[in-house]
């Protein structure tokens, strides 16, 4: 049993950064029955609440018959609060993983009336958003499960999505200010389709390089596995397809909240990243991938061995799909083992 998309509105919502996100609102969709134990899945850079989906249902271990599933969208994502649905709010905000987080927990326990969550989990962001639940909420779930993600943007990925923010705020002549900066240019932006579709094509065009491994490209599977007829087919068909569905200020607020993110930036951490990792009291199963070229077992490593000894532990995905190991579906030996990893962890 699913519901629609619905949307909870949440007042004015003021925001980390002081400013407000004026009669604010957040999406969601829920799997299953109120009356089983819930499950708190958010979604990822760019992705609609139906992008989450391809983990759900009887076969998989996310199985709306067992559980409650819950997917709350992102601020930015275009169903909740977005500068794309905001039109009057220009600029919109800049919006983080608190901001984000502390919206589904008013969600979840003042409308749903959600008490506990047996787990917490998600895919890159979605993972991002699990280590900020984890963190600011210790108590309130069980288990976490980060796969392909991060409890803090590395200074590595900062570059990437330097790199990213840059292709596509070119298209209107503007320079990035710095990582976590916006644009040098200040002030409202008002795109034309010509720019929207340059910048989401360059947009689209740089990622390709950081989405999947060297190995998935070596060995050609997105001819042999996703069936496109040659390399410039699929930067064309797969990766301008994708990024040119998108609103480019949504792209932009949500590259902030991930380029920002780090859950020591909260009472009581203060900033002590070990502290925050220490704080967490779910048990975390952390899912990086082999060949994540921006979430790299490296750094998952870090986050267990900071946290309480019998907290946290680590596996990765032994997968050459790079970040797109752990989402969202197209690799199916991935979704299998994503599937067992889960089960095993008691799910």
């Amino acid at each position: 049993m699913a519901s629609e998309v619905q949307t909870y509105s949440l007042g004015d919502w003021k925001l980390q950064s002081g400013e407000t996100i004026p009669s604010a609102f957040i999406a969601y969709k829920t799997f299953g029955s109120p009356s089983l134990p819930a499950i708190i899945y958010p979604t990822w850079y760019s992705g609609s609440i139906a992008d989450n989906e391809w983990l759900i249902g009887s076969t998989h271990t996310l199985d709306p018959s067992k559980y409650y599933i819950i997917i709350p969208a992102l601020f930015g994502n275009g169903q909740s609060s977005s500068p794309s649905n905001t039109r009057h709010l220009n600029p919109f905000p800049c919006v983080t993983f608190h901001d984000n987080v502390r919206a589904q927990h008013k969600l979840v326990t003042e409308h749903l009336d959600i008490r506990n969550a047996r787990a917490v989990l998600g895919w890159s962001m979605g993972a991002g958003q699990t280590y900020q639940w984890a963190t600011q909420f210790p108590a309130f779930m069980d288990l976490a499960v980060p796969f392909c993600g991060a409890a803090r943007t590395s200074t590595h990925n900062q570059v990437f999505l330097e790199g990213v923010k840059s292709a596509l705020l070119s298209a209107k002549g503007l320079a990035s200010a710095g990582s976590c900066q916006g644009a040098i240019a200040k002030g409202p932006r008002v795109w034309t389709e010509e720019e929207k579709t340059l910048g989401l094509k360059a947009l689209g065009r740089v990622y390709a390089g950081w989405g999947f491994s060297q190995a998935f490209y070596r060995e050609k599977l997105y001819e042999k596995v996703l069936g496109f007829k040659s390399l410039e087919d699929f930067m064309v068909g797969f990766w301008e397809g994708w990024a040119c569905s998108k609103d480019p200020e949504n792209m932009l607020t949500m590259l902030h909240t991930w380029q920002s993110a780090d859950v020591s930036k909260q009472e009581p951490y203060s900033g002590d990243f070990k502290a925050a990792m220490q704080g967490i009291k779910a048990k975390t199963l952390v899912l990086p991938g082999k060949t994540d070229l921006y979430f790299p077992p490296e750094d998952s490593e870090i986050e267990v061995e900071n946290m309480k000894e019998g907290v946290g532990k680590m596996i990765a995905f032994p997968s050459i799909w790079g970040h797109w190991a752990g989402g969202p579906g197209d690799s199916k030996e991935d979704v299998q083992w994503l599937d067992t990893q889960l089960k095993e962890f008691g799910l």
